[in-house]
């Protein structure tokens, strides 16, 4: 059996669970620029570089991933959310992007591997895989519409570079996680096809349910559904009960899992998140009840707490029932469109 037929057998007996957060426990470790940068000789300040830790903190990174084994996660994402050389040109540390990701991932390969020998449970590693400071669909020129920063191909090659050193790292799956563009998720599904199964989560950027790019959830999943992901979902954003909506109309769609992890609500003045693991708990077990959600774990402000909360109240729930495919065509344009027999 491989690795994906597992995951699906599994997920087809339980609500599997993700983790949380890495950069809410990163700032709660109340790091330096020196704790950043280490032993490593770079000219810009690395203050905020939470993904360079993989190589200068691997015991902090690896601390905070094994925290979320021990709550009940049994998919673990990899701390790499901006190990891409688009990302770290901000940072001066292009030439460290395939270190980084190697070392990304064996750090949470170890976690996972010795969380399954203490109690025989498969843990699965995620390689994350964000979306980029870049847009390929958007502008940054209000006055030249035209223009874009990068194109598809340079964003597919460092996307492949990412995924390639992931892999060698040991991550099992690629999450293309908070796609706010849907051309960059493109280009990364074309940059993880062939290499691994892949793993989808948009991000929307207001309550009528769209991206940044303009695309609907059902629009989205139109362009996406080609790859055969092996879960497709929604992440970040804002909390539970705003998603929910959204969630069920994807939930209605996809022929695939369906995996959804939210922020702890919405921050509060000061970029501080303040709900409760209870309250996102409660807010995740009605997604459960409901039938909207195969995977479910934590985004922005969510802790340990929130994933063994989560872990609790989906416990011994049934798993949704995958949807058999429609049959008929659908188009993405901004939203759907089906054409009828």
């Amino acid at each position: 059996m491989s690795l994906a037929d597992h995951f699906r057998a599994e997920a087809a007996r339980r609500i599997l669970v993700k983790d949380g957060a890495f950069g809410t426990a990163i700032q709660g470790a109340g790091l330096t620029e020196a704790c950043y940068r280490g032993e490593l000789t770079l000219n810009h300040d690395q203050k905020g570089n939470n993904d360079l830790l993989n190589l200068t903190r691997p015991e902090l990174i690896k601390s905070i991933a094994r925290g979320y084994a021990e709550a009940g996660a049994d998919v673990l994402g990899t701390n790499s959310f901006n190990a891409n050389r688009i990302s770290q040109a901000d940072y001066g540390a292009e030439h460290l992007v395939r270190d980084i990701n190697v070392a990304a991932a064996r750090i949470v390969r170890e976690v996972a591997d010795e969380a399954e020998a203490e109690d025989g449970a498969k843990r699965y590693v995620a390689g994350a895989l964000g979306p980029t400071n870049k847009t390929l669909s958007l502008s940054p020129d209000v006055n030249d519409p035209a223009y874009r920063e990068v194109d598809f191909d340079h964003v597919r090659g460092i996307y492949r570079e990412q995924c390639e050193a992931l892999l060698e790292g040991g991550a099992d799956f690629i999450l293309i996680e908070t796609v706010f563009d849907t051309l960059n998720a493109k280009a990364a599904i074309h940059a993880a096809l062939g290499l691994a199964p892949i793993m989808i989560s948009m991000t929307l950027t207001d309550l009528s349910g769209r991206n940044l790019s303009g695309h609907t959830v059902e629009a989205f999943w139109a362009s996406v559904r080609h790859a055969k992901p092996l879960t497709i979902g929604l992440n970040c954003s804002f909390g539970a009960a705003q998603l929910r909506p959204h969630l069920a109309a994807l939930s209605r769609q996809a022929d695939t899992l369906v995996m959804a992890y939210p922020n702890a609500g919405l921050p509060n003045d000061l970029g501080a998140y303040d709900e409760a693991a209870e309250e996102t708990a409660a807010q995740v077990g009605e997604w459960v009840r409901d039938g909207l959600v195969n995977v479910v774990g934590g985004c922005c402000g969510t802790t340990p707490a929130h994933i063994a909360a989560i872990a609790g109240t989906v416990r011994g729930s049934s798993a949704r029932a995958v949807p058999e495919a429609s049959g008929r065509t659908v188009l993405a344009g901004l939203e759907p469109m089906v054409l009828a027999a």
